[in-house]
């Protein structure tokens, strides 16, 4: 960092205020995370200098020797982590992973059916702004409207009035398990693919804490941050017979030159995912989820579908009379950083939205367990009952600066 400091003090200094910020705010939004200062080595190094289109043993540029070992070790410990028979590591994101798989096996016009963006669904699952809906005919299922959770039935019922030829099992604001092998079922009585997307419980299920969709699907497909505490990036799992068909779609079907700098640093995450310590983390963040989702129920706010399974929390703000947009604007002041999302039959349009997104993720990676949720949960409260009332910010702002101080951003051990 000197180096940079003396030859870019601009770039340098806005490095040095978000780290700042990361270590002075509580990071409460569902899809981040913290990652070790390992992953972090990995993804600075020498490997970003390497161009290596194509795949270990077979580049189209010469000097690969080095980049192919890093990418076979990415490869083999993906593969041992959930016990897939095929992986590639090389999208840039879950986007591109998503992609790879439809390209591989669909073509534009053909139909998918992937849960509803408003319903906790993922924009690259047929939202109309994505690619997705653009290329391909969408069919749309959705929660119940009494349980706020999937109706595995009316799945069915759709499925087999449209005949998908691909099910998109997976969610980025669901809080509740997904039952992988119920839309396997689904998928095999219609003549359907099934791909889950994993991203937000990669880190769950690589522990065994969320039941596997591996042994159930065609195609698996992930982020690399979020629970599984890695760099930015994606991978795809699948099996062995459609392993040639997928890396042909993903390079040189949409990527060009694989990123090697975060492939390094993706084989760093999967080792130390799996590591025993690995597994007590992900205990953690589901325990302070539910803690936490317990507390904000004590003090009156509604959740949606009643609580969370997982790491991720969604609020229904209605009642409370506050819209998500001046929630997180309110909260970010406070110190306490969160996303604004839509709720199940939301009213409000997805730029203001009438819910609160929330996930244990980044502050269990500090080291913060059961007794810190009741006091964030005391601190979301102490914002959102007084939205205007900025003396009461103030007080919560230096509340989580103190907490911030006792669980340092670096202070953890994150190969245990």
């Amino acid at each position: 960092m000197e180096h940079l400091a003396k030859t870019d003090p601009e770039i340098f200094e806005i490095i040095k205020c978000e780290e700042k910020r990361q270590e002075t705010k509580l990071e409460l939004i569902a899809s981040e995370n913290f990652v070790s200062p390992a992953v972090m080595c990995a993804q600075a190094s020498v490997m970003t200098n390497k161009y290596a289109e194509g795949y270990p043993d077979n580049r189209y540029y010469e000097g690969c020797k080095h980049v192919d070992q890093a990418e076979r070790l990415a490869i083999e410990r993906a593969k041992k982590l959930y016990g897939s028979e095929h992986a590639n590591v090389q999208p840039h994101s879950g986007s591109q992973a998503n992609m790879a798989v439809y390209f591989s096996v669909l073509k534009p016009g053909d139909t998918i059916m992937g849960m509803n963006l408003s319903h906790g669904g993922h924009l690259t699952h047929g939202s109309p702004v994505s690619f997705s809906g653009r290329l391909f005919n969408i069919v749309f299922y959705g929660v119940g409207k009494e349980t706020e959770t999937i109706d595995y039935e009316e799945v069915r019922r759709l499925a087999k009035r449209h005949k998908p030829k691909l099910i998109v099992a997976g969610a980025s604001a669901y809080p509740r398990t997904i039952d992988f092998s119920a839309f396997s079922e689904i998928a095999e009585e219609t003549g359907a693919k099934l791909m889950a997307d994993m991203a937000h419980i990669a880190g769950l299920i690589a522990t065994g804490l969320h039941p596997s969709p591996v042994p159930k699907s065609d195609f698996i497909t992930s982020t690399t941050h979020k629970t599984l505490r890695g760099p930015r990036g994606g991978f795809i799992l699948t099996k062995a017979e459609y392993g040639a068909l997928l890396d042909k779609s993903l390079f040189p079907g949409i990527q060009g030159g694989p990123l090697m700098h975060t492939i390094a640093a993706k084989a760093v995450a999967f080792k130390e995912a799996l590591s025993p310590g690995f597994t007590e983390y992900q205990k953690q963040v589901i325990n302070n989820a539910s803690r936490l989702a317990a507390a904000l129920e004590e003090r009156g706010f509604r959740l949606v579908s009643g609580g969370t399974d997982t790491h991720l929390i969604l609020v229904d703000l209605i009642q409370k009379k506050i819209t998500g947009k001046d929630a997180v604007m309110a909260l970010e002041k406070a110190g306490i950083t969160t996303n604004k999302n839509a709720i199940p039959f939301d009213p409000l349009p997805p730029k203001v939205t009438s819910g609160l997104r929330i996930g244990t993720p980044a502050i269990t990676t500090r080291g913060m367990k059961e007794a810190e949720m009741d006091l964030i949960a005391d601190l979301i409260t102490q914002v959102l009952d007084s939205l205007e009332d900025n003396k009461n910010i103030d007080d919560v702002r230096k509340k989580v600066i103190e907490l911030c101080a006792r669980f340092p951003l670096f202070g953890y051990n994150l190969e245990s």
